[in-house]
């Protein structure tokens, strides 16, 4: 089976697949944040009447509904791609991460889509207590979905509550409660959706800045600016302390990832955070002298730290990983390996023999599986170093995200700052700062969403089921052609809505 994976394929897909993820990307944080800021405008409005809190609250409304119907449609496009290039992968575990998007499409998503229309139309057709109510809704629901979806992706990083069933060669569910509520699944939708907070309060003020910059709707904009930069300041904080319990999960499951995402190949006690570096791209695991770096600048023991809770503690690296460390007790990939193609053998000797009725057999070989079964996914790799991510890429796109991170805490406290002052309209420097600060909140979301699933590499499911196996069995061309489809079709729709976002921007909110 190995020798007849088309690897060409599986980089095709894979290329589909995040060509995809990152085009929808570029619609969820906004659709996730803005709806909450909505929500807050409006409820401004009922409370004090005005009617340029109305007038605030609809413009608002008509940048997150054209963002919201393209978010919708790259989304669909995303779902649909499990079943037409991993067909493998549905097979394999649709009975666990269907689970979540059924939840996620039967409430969340009817609930959304639902009250979207009374939020949108119903001005002066409702009350305004349920219109309001509506506002609120939609944030909820939007936020709901953003739970299920990265429910089922949590479960990729850490998959809990599972069984593999040797009969029919799945993985099934076992606990739902352990799928929904691991602390995999719980920090990456909290880190998920601050973020996302972060990056649609930047949207606010990078639009609230340019009318700044032109002196025109120089009310409405600073009204925007300050709910935006005291929510996304919040959010800002809270990301980064998400950040680090993230990152101490990442360590107890994930250390191979934690390792790529350092540069990490030799172990350390009280290992350092690795602040800023180049990367040497030529080393890999077999290497024994070569720099991991070509320049590098870290904080000493903060590693150790933020993996274990202590300064002193020994943090594995990508060799440790590969080849095992006994003192620290850690089995090597190539031990994984030889156990992972016992457990292959032992379930192919178990069907055999369950089919030709051999019932003692059959019981004898199933017991052997069940001792190896832990390591069936690492069965499937051609070589240890397979189980080495990305080593650059994963280290960049981690500090990248990290670095922006800190850049847009500070802008919105110098946003705030200079409103408190009085003298925002005169920082010329700083609303230029703000009118492209939404593209270092998208940078950052982009470089997160690539830190977490090619940080995850080889694997669709962490330990399982490697992306080679994962596949369906189609031909390059048949992907390939698939690919620039998409590409062509979500450059058009990228344009168009562009295009209208800039239109409805230049006309601005309704004046009397």
């Amino acid at each position: 089976m190995l020798e007849s994976m088309d690897l060409s394929m599986v980089n095709w897909a894979r290329a589909q697949f995040a060509l995809t993820a990152m085009y929808h990307w570029l619609f969820v944080p906004l659709t996730l944040g803005l709806t909450w800021i909505i929500a807050f405008f409006h409820t401004i409005y009922v409370k004090t009447g005005s009617e340029e809190w109305k007038r605030l609250t609809k413009f608002w409304m008509k940048l997150f509904a054209i963002n919201f119907a393209v978010g919708v449609a790259s989304g669909i496009i995303l779902e649909f791609e499990f079943g037409t290039n991993w067909s493998n992968y549905s097979w394999m575990v649709g009975d666990i991460f269907g689970a979540p998007l059924a939840v996620e499409g039967i409430i969340a998503f009817f609930m959304e889509a639902t009250f979207f229309a009374v939020m949108f139309f119903g001005w002066n057709r409702v009350s305004k207590g349920f219109h309001l109510l509506s506002t609120w809704m939609v944030a909820i629901g939007s936020n709901l979905s953003a739970v299920w979806i990265l429910v089922a992706n949590a479960w990729m990083q850490y998959p809990v509550g599972q069984a593999f069933n040797p009969d029919t060669a799945r993985f099934e569910m076992q606990s739902f409660a352990d799928v929904a509520l691991s602390p995999f699944a719980i920090n990456k939708f909290t880190h998920a959706t601050s973020s996302s907070m972060m990056t649609a309060s930047l949207f606010v003020i990078a639009v609230s800045s340019w009318y700044l910059l032109r002196w025109r709707h120089q009310r409405m904009a600073k009204r925007s600016i300050v709910v935006a930069a005291v929510l996304g300041l919040i959010a800002s904080v809270f990301t980064m302390f998400n950040g680090d319990e993230t990152t101490y999960e990442i360590a107890q499951v994930q250390p191979m990832k934690l390792a790529a995402i350092e540069g990490l190949y030799e172990g350390e006690t009280n290992a350092g955070l690795v602040m800023f570096g180049v990367v040497n791209r030529e080393k890999t695991v077999k290497d024994e002298d070569m720099k991991s770096f070509h320049f590098a600048a870290e904080f000493p023991g903060l590693l150790s730290f933020l993996a274990t809770r202590s300064f002193g503690a020994f943090v594995p690296g990508m060799k440790d990983l590969v080849n095992g460390n006994a003192d620290q007790k850690i089995m090597g990939v190539a031990e994984k390996m030889q156990r992972g193609k016992e457990a292959i053998a032992s379930l192919d000797a178990y069907r055999a023999a369950k089919k030709s009725g051999d019932a003692s057999a059959a019981e004898v070989h199933l017991a052997a599986f069940n001792e190896n079964k832990a390591f069936l996914g690492y069965g499937y790799l051609k070589s240890p170093e397979e189980a080495v991510p990305p080593v650059a890429l994963s280290f960049y796109a981690f500090h990248i995200m990290v670095s922006l991170g800190g850049v847009i805490l500070l802008l919105f406290v110098g946003f705030l700052y200079f409103l408190w002052k009085g003298v925002l309209e005169q920082k010329k420097w700083l609303l230029s700062l703000g009118c492209i600060g939404y593209f270092l909140g998208m940078i950052a979301g982009q470089a997160g969403w690539i830190v977490a699933e090619v940080g995850r590499q080889p694997w669709a499911i962490e330990g399982l089921l490697p992306v080679s196996v994962a596949r369906t069995n189609l031909s390059v061309g048949a992907v390939q052609t698939t690919f620039f489809i998409f590409l062509a079709l979500f450059v058009i729709m990228l344009i168009a809505e562009v295009s209208i976002m800039l239109k409805q921007i230049s006309i601005g909110p309704e004046e009397n």
